[in-house]
């Protein structure tokens, strides 16, 4: 899922690999072998790759659309909460 959606990202913002990595700070056969499935990725990372493919994080976690049996489509999608402050929070 990572993967895929980390390599559909890339290539939509018409970066390379190269590019990518740079600008994200990590080397490029690191994010070669994200894209690729071989290693799991840290929040950290996916923060970092997000901002420079200009998405949300969550983004990059979302399941491709899949076209169940009776023809409806449908996709799981993740959010993160970005902290949060007293006045976000019910009041008891």
């Amino acid at each position: 899922m990572f993967a895929i959606n980390l390599r559909r990202l890339r290539h939509d913002k018409g970066l390379s690999q190269d590019d990518l990595a740079y600008e994200a700070e990590i080397s490029r056969s690191y994010l070669s072998q994200l894209e690729k499935g071989k290693y799991n990725v840290s929040l950290k990372i996916i923060g970092k790759l997000a901002a420079v493919l200009g998405v949300e994080p969550a983004e990059l976690l979302k399941s491709p659309l899949k076209k169940s049996g009776k023809g409806c489509y449908w996709s799981l999608s993740f959010t993160f909460n970005r902290g949060s402050n007293e006045t976000d929070r019910p009041k008891s």
